[in-house]
């Protein structure tokens, strides 16, 4: 019943926040997060293929959503959050997965446990066509929204943090910021639109951090 009202009830990795922009003080408020190294599972598939079920569905009998799970040792992995979109169309589930689009393909990851912090400690994957990927330390500004999600909606609130940004001192052009963002979800489809948690992420490099901070406090 609790996940219908926006209850939380999967892990999300550690962040730490290194600055805080309210709307009291800028047009659009975000804040700025620090990540620290983490894994995930991805798979890559042509672009254009609608069909989210296939690497869904392929990544979750890595983890073990459906029965015996799909990697040497068959250790079942939990799942975290968010549902990390960059491009295309959100799944509607909870699940620690990472959308993104280049080069004519299209990768789908799920992010892994904060207990897997080493490649060594990751259960290789049966099926070829999972692999495991690390991510270093990044940072990054994040919009916090509510409501339901669509591609226009996301696209407009990612272009509204990059001006924020930019009206802020960051050098980031709106092109970058529409080749970089991400849509982040935490909750499933069911979840009352008001009291779903959207998040859309802009990657920041350290000088643009930088630049950030001698402006602007962590209140």
């Amino acid at each position: 019943m609790g996940m219908i009202f926006g209850k939380e009830t999967v892990a999300e990795p550690p962040f730490s926040v290194v600055l805080t922009r309210a709307e009291r003080s800028a047009s659009l408020a975000y804040e700025v997060r620090k990540y620290e190294e983490r894994f995930g599972a991805e798979v890559s598939y042509p672009d254009g293929n609608s069909d989210d079920g296939t690497p869904f569905g392929i990544l979750a009998r890595y983890i073990g959503v459906f029965g015996d799970p799909e990697n040497e040792g068959n250790e079942k992995i939990s799942m975290t959050a968010p549902v990390v979109k960059q491009g295309g169309t959100p799944i509607a589930m909870t699940a620690p997965v990472v959308k993104s689009e280049q080069d004519g393909e299209e990768t789908m990851m799920f992010m892994l446990p904060t207990s897997y912090d080493e490649l060594s400690k990751i259960p290789k994957p049966t099926d070829p066509r999972v692999s495991i990927r690390e991510m270093p330390p990044e940072f990054g500004a994040v919009h916090r929204f509510n409501g339901s999600f669509d591609d226009d909606r996301a696209q407009k609130m990612a272009t509204e943090l990059g001006s924020q940004l930019r009206q802020d001192g960051v050098d980031i052009s709106e092109s970058d910021v529409l080749s970089m963002y991400q849509f982040w979800g935490y909750n499933p489809p069911f979840t009352i639109p008001y009291f779903r948690r959207n998040e859309v992420w802009i990657p920041l490099t350290q000088a643009q951090v930088d630049t950030l901070q001698s402006d602007f406090s962590l209140n």
